[in-house]
């Protein structure tokens, strides 16, 4: 079973328990937190293992890239997740500040399914 230190939702950093002390996410959510924290991470910003993340800075970020080609990254780093068994994107929209949105859903390896909205 997964577990995973808890991230506040809103400023994506520790929590505490009741206790004080720093707070675990257990999965499912903690699943869905690692795929949300996989897909944030910039390529080379993990010092330990560079080739994580996706490649915001060079193919991302300011380039006209197509969306089928961003949904494949997406779901490979997110599939590279521990013990999840299958992912797909879904793209819904971009708004008028060039925010887009969507939801990742994903599938276990026990056979659980959620999702994360992005």
């Amino acid at each position: 079973m997964t577990s995973t230190l808890l991230l506040d939702r809103t400023t994506w950093d520790l929590a505490v328990d009741a206790s004080g002390n720093i707070a675990v996410a257990s999965a499912p959510y903690a699943t869905a937190q690692d795929i949300s924290s996989a897909v944030r991470m910039f390529q080379g910003e993990c010092w330990y293992n560079t080739a994580l993340g996706l490649p915001y800075l060079n193919k991302i970020l300011g380039r006209n890239q197509s969306v089928s080609v961003f949904r494949s990254n997406v779901e490979q780093v997110a599939a590279a997740v521990p013990e999840v068994a299958s992912v797909k994107c879904v793209l819904s929209r971009m708004n008028a500040s060039r925010q887009l949105s969507g939801v990742i859903l994903f599938t276990t390896d026990s056979g659980s399914t959620s999702s994360v909205s992005f």
